[in-house]
């Protein structure tokens, strides 16, 4: 390729120029692997400079360009762009660039000598432009009164004021942000710098995210030099770029709703109440035990207790107590077991359970493996509440099982005009043909009634010590009224262009609150930030009468616009608290 560069055959210049085209986009492809060519590549865009020198303006309207000027104008580009490229996706070709003896000169030359008349010229200035922000970095301005070609500064801010190219003016702020970012350059800052204008002129353009974060890095380096921030103050666009900063921070935030109860806490029972309960000896099954002798009494008391469960558990002492509590009364006529023999007792009728210590501290005895008996009460609105509630039959398992008991209490009714004995019923006596309809009104319904989508499984009660379920619901004291709090929180840190906004107002907040006790100071609870030299320990608060007349308007001016944007500050929500605590300093400071 190389060889093919410097044979001076038109095809064959081509063909290595559509080579390197492609190679320079892969971060493999390195200048060195091919000694000389770096060299060979900066002579096209030389011979552009230079014939862009001598090319009359408009001359290009009138006649046809040579073609063999247009192909090398045509190679003059490719090879910039194969530079840039190759520059870009791989940092030892940067830093090639960078150090190459040619690079400097021929973009001073390139920036002096080629005007963006025509597109050719914008592509190609766009080109030395991206490379220049490799050099920019470290490039140090020669002194104001030195040749002004020496300079890339002034023409940067001529190409910036002429040009309306987006991407030109994007590459050609990026330099100069890259060239003010350097302290030294700094003193070459200007108060009516055609790049100031241009960043407040497409400061508004919210929607366009890259220029935007151009205009605001540039933005930046110039506000950080004091003297600039202080003269920024009475520039007559301050106030409304001061606001378009704010508004940058609001756009670019993402904020979530957040509800907080502040209520007191809220005790809740099933609207349904719970239908599996432990099994309680009935007297049946007492009559049944007392008689027995011990320790078969205990064996059989067991067995309707409790049922063997792997994962049950169950302390040594609820036993004894349950097995206490059922036979005390007892005990005068009838032998009671000790509490030993009762634990020992539950092998005999539980072979897999095992009574063991539990390590403490504090040790707890248990019975692993046995539980307590339950019993479904899912049937209980199932039970015949016939003669008056005083039917002792055991609750039904459907609705029509429970109607074909109640018809065997009407049959057994031997007049033919009979009250309805159904628990408090007090309709007057009917025939037993209509005592048989009327008996359907009282029986529960199969299934239970559907409830409406946004009726709460729970009931709500106003105390854990409240009973429920009760016979009257409407008697239920109210429970205490739901209070929540309702407010904005963000959920991602903001991005850059907004931190980049956010120092810049943070700039111009001090810069306009430098007399008073509002500014902030850079000490353990606050934050000072790049290009902002601090105040020394001990330094008092300047009054107004160490200011110029100058400085006092634009900090007037600068007070002024704060006020106006502090309704806008107030919807300013940032998750980091130091940060978030600078836009609390400006909101309070604004107040008083």
């Amino acid at each position: 390729m190389l060889l093919s560069l410097r044979s001076g055959i038109p095809s064959e210049i081509a063909w290595a120029f559509d080579r390197l085209c492609r190679l320079c986009n892969n971060e493999q492809f390195l200048f060195r692997s091919i000694p000389g060519l770096t060299n060979t590549l900066f002579e096209w865009p030389e011979w552009y400079v230079a014939q862009s020198a001598t090319h009359l303006p408009g001359l290009s309207s009138l006649f046809a360009t040579p073609s063999a000027e247009e192909r090398k104008r045509r190679h003059g580009l490719e090879a910039l762009c194969i530079m840039r490229n190759a520059a870009a996706v791989n940092e030892s070709n940067a830093e090639e660039l960078v150090n190459h003896r040619k690079a400097t000169p021929l973009i001073l030359s390139a920036l002096h000598g080629v005007r963006p008349t025509t597109d050719d010229n914008v592509e190609f200035l766009l080109y030395v432009t991206d490379l220049f922000q490799y050099i920019a970095p470290t490039y140090t301005l020669p002194p104001a009164s030195a040749p002004q070609i020496t300079s890339p500064l002034p023409p940067l801010l001529d190409l910036i004021r002429r040009t309306s190219n987006r991407s030109l003016i994007i590459s050609s702020l990026t330099c100069l942000h890259l060239l003010f970012s350097n302290h030294v350059n700094s003193s070459r800052l200007t108060a009516n710098s055609p790049a100031l204008s241009t960043s407040l002129l497409y400061l508004p353009l919210l929607s366009d995210k890259v220029l935007v974060d151009v205009c605001l890095n540039y933005l930046y380096v110039h506000l950080s030099h004091p003297p600039m921030a202080k003269a920024f103050l009475l520039h007559p666009d301050m106030p409304s770029a001061l606001k378009l900063l704010v508004t940058q921070i609001l756009s670019e935030q993402i904020v979530d709703t957040v509800s907080i109860d502040i209520g007191g806490p809220i005790h809740t029972a099933p609207a349904q109440a719970v239908l599996i309960e432990d099994h309680e000896l009935s007297k049946e099954e007492l009559d049944g035990l007392i008689a027995l002798p011990e320790p078969q009494r205990c064996y059989e008391w067991m067995k309707l207790m409790f049922v063997a469960k792997p994962e049950g558990e169950l302390t040594q002492v609820d036993f004894w107590n349950l097995y206490k509590d059922v036979f005390v009364p007892f005990q005068d006529q009838f032998h009671l077991l000790v509490a030993s023999d009762v634990i020992k007792n539950v092998n005999v009728v539980f072979p897999q359970a095992q009574a063991m210590v539990l390590p403490g501290p504090p040790q707890k005895f248990v019975v692993r493996g046995v539980d307590r008996r339950k019993d479904d009460r899912s049937n209980e609105r199932f039970k015949c509440l016939w003669d008056r509630s005083g039917c002792d039959s055991s609750p039904c398992g459907s609705a029509s099982e429970l109607y074909e008991h109640v018809l065997g209490h009407i049959s057994s009714v031997e007049e033919d005009g009979q009250s309805c004995l159904w628990a408090t019923c007090s309709r007057e006596p009917l025939p037993k043909s209509h005592l048989r309809a009327h008996v359907l009104t009282h029986l529960p319904s199969a299934q239970p009634l559907p409830k409406h989508p946004t009726q709460s499984d729970t009931i709500t009660l106003p105390s854990p010590q409240h009973s429920h379920p009760v016979p009257n619901p409407t008697t239920r004291p109210l429970p205490p009224q739901k209070t929540t709090l309702s407010m904005k929180k963000p959920i991602t840190d903001p991005p850059s262009s907004s931190l980049t906004a956010l120092l810049c107002i943070r700039i111009l907040f001090r810069t306009s609150f430098t007399s008073i006790e509002a500014a902030p100071r850079a000490d353990a609870d606050h934050f000072g930030f790049p290009g902002v030299i601090e105040e020394d320990e001990g330094m008092n608060v300047m009054e107004d009468g160490d200011l110029s007349d100058s400085e006092q308007e634009g900090q007037r001016r600068g007070r002024k616009a704060f006020v106006g944007v502090r309704k806008l500050l107030e919807g300013v929500q940032i998750r980091d608290e130091a940060l978030m605590s600078w836009i609390t300093e400006m909101i309070q400071a604004t107040l008083s």
